[in-house]
């Protein structure tokens, strides 16, 4: 075969063309997860004790490098409940974000939290709109915070909030800043989900040549490009990614832990196995869906609930043959499993066939063909479910 038709040829003809600018290997990138800071925000989210802790404990068990939570100035009980994180001895990083402020500051400094995720807002829509600062005034209130964090021996990232809609040359001029103080990361937040995948790119780009410092990307799914642009940040060389569990977050979410996973599975299927507890992946899909109180969407990354369901005659030939020609990722890496749906008038003998060999039933080829027209006209009037199909076929051996 082709080397370029293979994983690793197309990674290693990627790598021949653009050298430096290949970043995807698992150990580039780390998550931030934030099902515990912007999932609270989503209009269904109204987390106990109880089930921060149990989200806590399922995503350290997953393997998560860091829990993002919700700034202990929302509410006494979120003050409460972040000292109660950070003293449940995790093995994640657990950071709290906040707005660029003293106050904001101490607070979160108070609770043990082992890292602070400053934000100040660098659009002309938030600077007019919501803080009314300059430019030259986020810079100095962002070195008199960043300073005093650092001077606790707290970790501490700086993230311009609606970085998409900001001036490139305004964005500069702050990361630039911050680096030169001495941040860990800088955030580049897509707020409002606008950015493409091209802009994020070019951006990410822009930035890394800029710093020094780590890079982070938080974003929004509103025009459906989170899972592609959390991607094309970590190959312009960020090297930490925002996710939520299910992708829960204010309006419609952020990049979902599970769609992310399943876009980087498919460049460094090793790396991500030694990372993390893949196949925990729909325990903590169905442990959010079931305290949001909605249902996993039929359609979500890995886990939907016909993620795995195939039901094309062709398709379903070729399945049985080697599952890798109509699947990309092996169901069982991330526990969840495929279904055949082969009572179906799309349906073709061979898959007639594997289901009747299942059954230790054997045809020959007229009779094969015979059944499976049948089994064709039968489900003109709706699918056959599996039972169904097996007494049809059971049937037909005995007529």
């Amino acid at each position: 075969m082709n080397d370029t038709y293979t994983l690793e040829g197309k990674v290693k003809a990627r790598a021949e063309r653009e050298p430096a600018e290949v970043h995807l290997p698992a150990t580039r990138w780390a998550i931030i997860d934030s099902t515990l800071r912007e999932g609270e925000q989503f209009a269904r989210s109204n987390f106990s004790f109880g089930d921060k802790m149990e989200i806590a404990k399922a995503l350290d068990a997953f393997g998560v490098e860091f829990l993002e939570l919700t700034t202990p100035m929302a509410s006494p009980q979120s003050q409460t409940d972040a000292k109660a994180i950070v003293g449940a001895g995790l093995k994640a990083k657990i950071i709290t974000h906040v707005r660029c402020a003293m106050e904001d500051a101490r607070r979160a400094i108070d609770t043990g939290v082992h890292g602070l995720d400053l934000l100040f807002g660098t659009s002309s829509y938030l600077r007019e709109f919501s803080h009314g600062k300059s430019i030259d005034q986020i810079i100095d209130q962002a070195r008199e915070v960043i300073a005093f964090v650092k001077s606790q021996g707290v970790m501490v990232r700086f993230s311009a909030e609606d970085t998409f809609r900001s001036s490139e040359d305004d964005l500069l001029r702050v990361y630039k800043a911050v680096d030169e103080i001495g941040v860990d990361r800088v955030g580049l937040a897509d707020t409002v989900g606008v950015a493409t995948p091209r802009q994020v790119y070019a951006l990410v780009r822009e930035v890394r040549r800029a710093v020094s410092c780590d890079i982070e990307f938080h974003g929004h799914n509103d025009t459906g490009c989170a899972v592609a642009n959390a991607f094309e940040a970590v190959e312009a060389g960020a090297t930490h990614i925002d996710t939520s569990i299910l992708g829960i977050g204010e309006r419609n979410g952020i990049t979902p832990l599970g769609g992310f996973l399943a876009r980087m599975w498919t460049l460094d299927p090793e790396g991500l196995m030694l990372k993390y507890n893949l196949e925990m992946l729909p325990e903590l899909d169905a442990m959010i869906a079931r305290m949001v109180g909605l249902p996993i969407p039929w359609n979500n990354y890995l886990t939907g609930e016909f993620a795995y369901n195939h039901k094309a005659g062709m398709h379903l030939k070729a399945l049985y043959l080697n599952p890798g020609t109509y699947e990309a990722i092996p169901p069982e890496v991330f526990g969840v499993g495929r279904r055949i749906q082969a009572g179906s008038k799309i349906t073709g003998k061979h898959a007639i066939m594997y289901k009747a060999r299942e059954l230790g039933l054997h045809f020959g080829e007229d009779a094969l063909r015979s059944v499976t027209d049948h089994i064709k006209a039968l489900a003109d009037s709706g699918d056959l479910d599996d039972a169904h199909l097996e007494r049809v076929l059971k049937e037909w051996v005995t007529a």
